[in-house]
């Protein structure tokens, strides 16, 4: 079955709930004194075993946009690495905790998913003329032409 195309704007707007989403998600509480934020999701990951789960499901949303938005399998692979290593490393008992405050899985992929969408969504510049080859073409024509008429005199 093919995939229906995505329109520039579903694209953007993909890109926009995700950004929203993984602010809230991964960075929506600044730490006072500190350079550093944290969201929702490594506080519920607090909660032994069910929060990293529940982290895992919330993550999943991410993939769903990515899906909407027409990522590519490359991009959507390297989404479901950072959240399996999210998960994973959430799992293991109090360093788990601050690893999920650090690894801030929905951020990277909400990035992975700007960048991938930029460069698709970047007008492409109009190819050039080729002068190099056209020029090598010119050359070896008159070379020939003039080999030609020394080969006839």
């Amino acid at each position: 079955m093919a995939a229906t195309p995505v329109s520039r704007e579903e694209k953007l707007a993909a890109l926009a709930r995700l950004d929203r989403f993984s602010r809230m998600a991964d960075n929506a509480i600044g730490i006072p004194f500190t350079r550093f934020r944290i969201g929702f999701e490594p506080v519920i990951g607090l909660v032994p075993v069910l929060g990293d789960f529940a982290g895992l499901i919330m993550s999943g949303y991410v993939l769903v946009e990515a899906q909407r938005a027409g990522a590519s399998t490359r991009v959507k692979g390297q989404m479901v690495r950072n959240i399996a290593i999210d998960f994973v490393g959430g799992l293991i008992p109090v360093v788990g905790d601050a690893f999920d405050f650090a690894w801030k899985a929905n951020a990277r992929n909400a990035q992975l998913l700007r960048e991938h969408l930029e460069a698709e969504l970047r007008p492409q510049p109009k190819p050039t003329f080729p002068w190099r080859q056209f020029l090598t073409m010119i050359a070896i024509l008159s070379g020939l032409t003039a080999l030609v008429v020394v080969v006839a005199l």
